[in-house]
């Protein structure tokens, strides 16, 4: 038994090590031809970053057996486009909703784009890009720019917890993204996964399974508050991640 399971181990590490790898070298090449394409139509450099996400998700499914099921795709046939509240528990769901939502905007910190490669990358796509040191004069920034993504038909993404929540724990949800949803009449989509079971915060290892994925029913936003909105999502999303993993709540605990 106990060499079995030595073997199981050895066998996730290499996996793991081939997919860190190729996330590694192909993040590298794809940063210098994101570069070249920055004078390129947005909707070109868009295409290239996120056949870049897709290829990282279809290589981590192959080589670390790390699948994904998505339910309730039908409820973004009722909206066109809208900002998207998404549990926050690993990596993989920051490539994967890249890879499915029109040239979603990514709400991300402006230190992340003066990381080396992937941060190059990350800035040719138009990123909202805050400096949450400035507090107001971010909200205001992320109004502004929110507005302005969404007039053209793009998807906001926002992970209210801020940081990744290791799975079977809530973070504290923040009112910004809630605030940009009321100032602006778009509807929330809320999504909540398990990804953290299969790809935890800081884990190298990648643990083979399938990802449930859910996508919510709009959450309308005019005639509302920024809390009221906030809590509604926070409480959708809590409570599908009770019913899609509720061993992870049993055993953090």
């Amino acid at each position: 038994m106990a060499k079995k399971s030595f073997l199981h181990t050895v066998n996730l590490f290499i996996r793991s090590l081939i997919f860190s790898t190729y996330a590694i070298v192909s993040v590298i090449l794809y940063s210098f031809v994101c570069i070249l394409a920055t004078p390129l139509p947005f909707r070109i450099r868009y295409t290239i970053v996120s056949s870049w996400t897709w290829s990282v998700i279809s290589v981590l499914k192959i080589v670390c057996r790390v699948n994904y099921h998505i339910e309730g795709m039908e409820n973004l046939k009722k909206v066109k486009n809208g900002i998207i509240f998404s549990k926050h528990q690993s990596t993989w769901e920051t490539f994967f909703l890249a890879s499915h939502f029109h040239q979603a905007a990514i709400i991300v910190k402006r230190e992340l784009l003066w990381v080396p490669f992937f941060g190059w990358g990350l800035a040719t796509v138009d990123p909202i890009a805050l400096n949450r040191k400035k507090g107001s004069t971010a909200m205001e920034q992320l109004v502004k720019e929110g507005k302005k993504c969404l007039a053209e038909g793009r998807w906001i993404l926002i992970f209210p917890e801020g940081t990744r929540i290791a799975s079977g724990k809530i973070g504290n949800y923040r009112i910004g993204g809630a605030r940009l949803a009321v100032a602006t009449g778009y509807p929330v989509i809320p999504i909540a996964h398990n990804a953290g079971r299969y790809w935890s915060k800081r884990s190298f290892i990648k643990k083979p399974g399938t990802v449930k994925v859910v996508i919510g029913p709009p959450i309308e936003t005019k005639d509302s508050t920024p809390e009221q909105v906030l809590k509604k999502s926070k409480s959708w999303i809590e409570s599908t991640m009770l019913r899609i993993d509720p061993e992870s709540y049993v055993h953090t605990k």
